[in-house]
């Protein structure tokens, strides 16, 4: 017997998802009473009634975990599943996964989109500027990087960087007004710690980050590189998307650079400078 989701009222009337509502469903399927939910939960069974109820629409990480946990112990909750439960709650993850732990969840698939854009340059960021994943050509692009694996690392730890980029200083300091960003909107910097401490041994990022300066994009797209093979000056017309992940929401950022020739300033200035 087929039971009405709690996301159409009893007048046909379609509601949003709630978290109570998407709790009772994933219960219901289970077969499973409140009182025995609550128990194994180690709340009461008056508070999993509420909480479906919509009465309590923010109950706590470790209440949820405890919840999530049992239910997935009779049948297991998908990703999506359990990430919905935590969006509804007002939940976000606690921490940044490590990287080793966000290059796990690049699937085969992604891998091969990599591939697919080739010779364009592409690759996957997480929202810490580390490189996860990346194509021949985003090798080729920045020299360096894949063994530095963060680009603030390279910017500042590695001279090539300064023999690459066309415009080091703006880019540094883009990249280091964006950390900033990036920081605030996680809504937990404690991760950023470590981070800022390794990157504080290097005078010139002590300067940008002083200044104090805040930005969450690229004021143009154009980015100006060097082949440092050919001394050549190219383009790459810059564009950064936010990648969903059931795993990890919001981590994963896909870089994809089009590449075209240097505007004739950018490519002169190179010339001067090989």
């Amino acid at each position: 017997m087929s039971r009405k989701s709690s996301e159409v009222s009893s007048n046909g009337l379609l509601r949003p998802p709630s978290f109570g509502g998407v709790l009772r469903r994933l219960r219901d399927d289970r077969r499973i009473s409140r009182e025995k939910l609550a128990f194994a939960a180690g709340v009461s069974s008056s508070y999993v009634t509420h909480l479906e109820g919509g009465d309590r629409e923010h109950p706590t990480k470790a209440v949820v975990e405890a919840l999530v946990g049992y239910l997935n112990r009779i049948s297991p909750i998908s990703d999506a599943e359990r990430r919905h439960l935590f969006d509804l709650a007002g939940l976000s993850e606690d921490g940044f996964p490590t990287v080793a732990q966000l290059r796990a969840g690049i699937g085969a698939d992604m891998r091969r989109r990599l591939a697919l854009h080739e010779p364009n340059v592409a690759g996957y960021l997480d929202t810490r500027w580390n490189l996860l994943c990346w194509n021949d050509s985003y090798a080729e692009a920045f020299p360096g990087l894949v063994d530095d694996v963060n680009i603030l690392r390279w910017f500042f730890g590695n001279e090539v960087s300064q023999r690459v980029m066309v415009e080091w200083e703006r880019e540094a300091m883009l990249t280091v007004d964006w950390l900033r960003g990036l920081i605030g909107q996680s809504g937990d910097t404690a991760w950023s710690t470590e981070l800022l401490e390794e990157l504080g041994r290097y005078p010139e990022f002590r300067r940008m980050w002083s200044a104090g300066h805040t930005t969450y994009g690229r004021d143009r797209p154009h980015m100006h590189l060097r082949d440092l093979r050919t001394g050549e000056c190219f383009s790459l017309d810059a564009q950064l998307f936010r990648v969903d992940s059931s795993n990890h929401p919001g981590r994963i950022q896909f870089f994809l650079g089009i590449r075209t020739s240097c505007p004739e300033p950018a490519a002169a200035r190179s010339r001067e400078e090989s």
